[in-house]
């Protein structure tokens, strides 16, 4: 059953993590967790329509995922190829729009490839908006940010005193897009993990011991009704906002 809530997020950022320990709780390859992963993503991406909610950045592959073992990473990498090729045009059928944020230039031509024709397929789409963050860390993003900042000053373009969080902000992957209101992470770790370390800042954090392949509408709700009890303050009292409202 939909569930209706008073405030729904318009940003919804996800690390979909327990893949792995998914598939070895029921004796299954780590590769197995990760496919059923997409199944979930192919879900999660009308439930978002459903709810009214217009942008979805999922955390496919980090920065730090090299560092696993190789067969694994290549599998990843397959799968995400595969991902893309198979599922971009049922996504433009339904209008949603696709990017990749991150360092895709150290992946394999075909996967830069899938990604450059998902882009140029979809960019018209306006349905949902659908990021997935490859080979992305959020450190990585805030140091290309601050290289392309800092050529501008050496052109003299602008000075370093006109450098604000604003201008920064618009050299982050994530310009042009709204900053996160829901962080969820699956899997029943309690931190963030290098993403979207800038635009995390005063988003609400969900956390949930289920493992991404289990988390189905029902868990998504329930992420999104703890969301809706939140009172963001964004620095002011308690007073200030009953003032507003």
């Amino acid at each position: 059953m939909e569930e209706h809530f008073e405030r729904m997020p318009r940003h919804v950022a996800v690390i979909m993590d327990g893949n792995g320990r998914w598939a070895k709780n029921k004796g299954l390859p780590r590769v197995a967790g990760h496919k059923k992963g997409v199944e979930v993503v192919k879900r999660m991406v009308p439930i978002c329509g459903k709810r009214g909610i217009p942008y979805l950045t999922l955390f496919a592959f980090s920065s730090e995922n090299w560092k696993r073992p190789a067969t694994e990473v290549m599998l990843l990498i397959d799968l995400l190829t595969s991902t893309l090729e198979n599922e971009i045009r049922e996504l433009h059928k339904h209008k949603v729009r696709l990017r990749v944020i991150g360092d895709i230039s150290r992946f394999p031509g075909r996967l830069r490839k899938a990604i450059e024709n998902a882009d140029i397929l979809t960019r018209n789409n306006r349905a949902l908006n659908l990021t997935i963050a490859i080979n992305y860390g959020g450190q990585w993003d805030i140091i290309q940010a601050c290289q392309s900042i800092a050529e501008l000053v050496e052109k003299q373009e602008i000075s370093a005193a006109s450098i604000t969080p604003a201008l920064i902000e618009s050299q982050l992957c994530t310009s042009d897009m709204p900053e996160p209101d829901l962080f969820i992470r699956t899997g029943g770790e309690l931190r963030i993990s290098n993403f979207l370390l800038w635009q995390l800042a005063y988003t609400e954090l969900y956390f949930t011991d289920t493992f991404w392949p289990d988390f189905d509408e029902a868990a998504f709700d329930k992420a999104l009704g703890e969301f809706s009890t939140r009172q963001r303050r964004f620095g002011k009292t308690d007073a200030q906002l009953t003032e507003l409202d």
